[in-house]
């Protein structure tokens, strides 16, 4: 099945000047999603007062990094049903929310399925937590929406790359269609925005919940919280090194007043060891995945960011292994096996790997005799 449907297989008047049309991949439980976004209506129009004083105020603005959002995903079972649904339709089935009562409300913390696409309960008001990547849709679709707008969304797998075990996704038949409203959010911050303290806080939380996923069996999830974590480590390498800078001329200068912010960041050299360990995380799910190259050079940058990384060593050996470069392989295993010289599964690899080479060295002795007989 082709991944990439027609436009005008989602619903609304596409004969409609302006329609705004957006696409773009996401990563799901089940692997890449293509995902069409379209408007409902135009957007002047969309954005009426359906969440009080608190859409009007901020019906320029869209939700941010940390923004609690109240939304509502629903599929499309039938797609021909929608064509008379009337345009200036009510987003909500329920009294209206203002900013206060977002604010109140408690991001929703449910488990993440592996044989569902949309990561929300279907059908009813939610709150999500902007950045956390609870489902990846929802949040890309939220970033461009304004407080009372709606869209629609037509999804369908990217190539190969979806889990292929899971035969039929739990909510419908595929393509999916669904809406997606967005009734009310708090205020959020761009990354470069927040202090660093509150960087490392949502560092240290993706990479948490990194761990979880991998456990449960969601590995793209966990890809994505390793790969947000990693992102956000970037604007952080400078700062850290700075304070790391700073510190010691305080302390040189026998100096006690630092920033109330650096007690909150790690050290250079701990900076580095959970960069390592984030690549080496990253390297294993790739690995899950089969995709040895991308695994690989994870797993490098890891072994150069933290040389003692154990871990990071075996991992870059597999890869190597997985990609028949076998004199790097054998390298690896043996930076493992100075970590640890009794390591069983390096001691294993290294043997596998002669015994491939003997292999592949008889082969080629038995073309060349055929060649020259």
């Amino acid at each position: 099945m082709d991944p990439v449907h027609p436009l005008d297989q989602l619903h609304g008047n596409s004969d409609h000047d302006g329609v705004d049309v957006t696409s773009w991949v996401s990563v799901c439980p089940r692997g890449p999603w293509r995902v069409q976004q379209k408007w409902t209506l135009n957007r002047s129009q969309q954005a009426i007062s359906n969440s009080g004083d608190f859409a009007s105020r901020t019906s320029s603005f869209c939700p941010r990094l940390g923004s609690l959002c109240r939304v509502r995903v629903r599929l499309k079972a039938n797609m021909d049903e929608s064509e008379t649904e009337k345009g200036d339709e009510k987003l909500s089935d329920q009294p209206d929310q203002s900013v206060t009562d977002v604010t109140e409300a408690v991001a929703a913390a449910f488990p993440r399925c592996q044989d569902s696409v949309l990561q929300v309960p279907l059908g009813d008001w939610t709150t999500l937590r902007l950045g956390e990547g609870q489902c990846d849709i929802t949040e890309a679709c939220l970033e461009g929406m304004r407080a009372g707008e709606k869209c629609e969304i037509l999804l369908s797998p990217v190539g190969n790359g979806s889990d292929v075990s899971v035969t039929q996704p739990a909510e419908e038949n595929l393509p999916l269609c669904a809406t997606v409203e967005l009734q009310a959010f708090t205020p959020g911050r761009e990354s470069w925005e927040m202090s660093p303290a509150e960087k490392w806080e949502w560092v240290k939380s993706h990479k948490e919940r990194g761990g979880v996923r991998f456990r449960s069996g969601d590995v793209w999830g966990a890809v994505d919280s390793y790969s947000r974590a990693l992102k956000l480590l970037i604007a952080l390498h400078g700062h850290v090194r700075e304070v790391e800078k700073k510190g010691q001329e305080a302390e040189e200068q026998r100096d006690t007043n630092i920033s109330d912010e650096t007690p909150h960041l790690p050290l250079a050299n701990d900076f580095k060891t959970i960069k390592a360990e984030l690549h080496s995380n990253l390297s294993l799910c790739q690995l899950k995945l089969k995709q040895p190259e991308r695994a690989k050079a994870s797993a490098a940058k890891a072994t150069q960011l933290e040389p003692a990384g154990a871990k990071a060593w075996y991992r870059l050996g597999q890869a190597c292994q997985m990609l028949n470069e076998l004199q790097e392989a054998r390298q690896a295993f043996r930076e493992l096996l100075k970590l640890q010289p009794e390591s069983p599964a390096a001691l294993k690899a290294l043997k596998d790997i002669a015994s491939r080479e003997k292999e592949s060295n008889a082969q080629l002795g038995l073309r060349l005799s055929k060649m020259f007989s």
